[in-house]
């Protein structure tokens, strides 16, 4: 079977898990990390239904006087990166996402991406929503990028993989850090 194949029948099996097992937890523990320390520009997102919640996240960072990036999808599903300062009124639904509103930031150099995943394994592969948006977005970046995670969602089975996927440094479940 194909990855892409094998990546689609995942996907479904691990939306379905995660709705099911949900639990809102905090992930402000990620904030002591050392990769985050003396850096000013983070890309991180708008979290929506059952993802790990980046609310309180993106407030402590913004609070703490890093410059905070949110993602917003171009028309051939590369992404963008704009600067946020946290107010509500600068978003915009689409889809089931909130994106910032205002001028794409192209001169700034992330030094931190905060990802989304659904299932990410040992080796630092990440299995994501399907789109292939971030993976561009990751392979232009040389910053450290680290994955949120609910529990049981960091996987010792190796995920399939197809060139085009990018792998994260790091992931964080509720509880701790895991570096590759």
């Amino acid at each position: 079977m194909a990855a892409q194949e094998n990546k689609s029948i995942l996907r479904k099996q691990y939306r379905k898990e995660r709705a099911d097992r949900f639990i809102n937890e905090s992930w402000l523990h990620i904030l002591s990390a050392n990769e985050l320390t003396g850096i000013t520009n983070i890309g991180s997102y708008i979290s929506y239904e059952v993802e790990p919640d980046t609310s309180e996240l993106n407030k402590r960072l913004i609070s703490s006087g890093k410059k905070l990036f949110l993602p917003r999808m171009l028309a051939n599903k590369d992404l963008e990166w704009v600067a946020w300062d946290g107010s509500i009124d600068s978003l915009k639904k689409s889809g089931k996402t909130l994106e910032p509103i205002g001028e794409a930031d192209t001169q700034t150099q992330l030094e931190v991406i905060i990802v989304p995943a659904l299932h990410v394994d040992r080796t630092g592969n990440r299995l994501g929503q399907g789109g292939g948006s971030y993976d561009r977005a990751l392979a232009r970046s040389k910053a450290w990028k680290i994955a949120l995670l609910h529990r049981g969602e960091l996987t010792s089975e190796i995920l399939p993989v197809e060139p085009h996927d990018q792998k994260v440094n790091a992931v964080a479940t509720p509880e701790i850090i895991v570096r590759f």
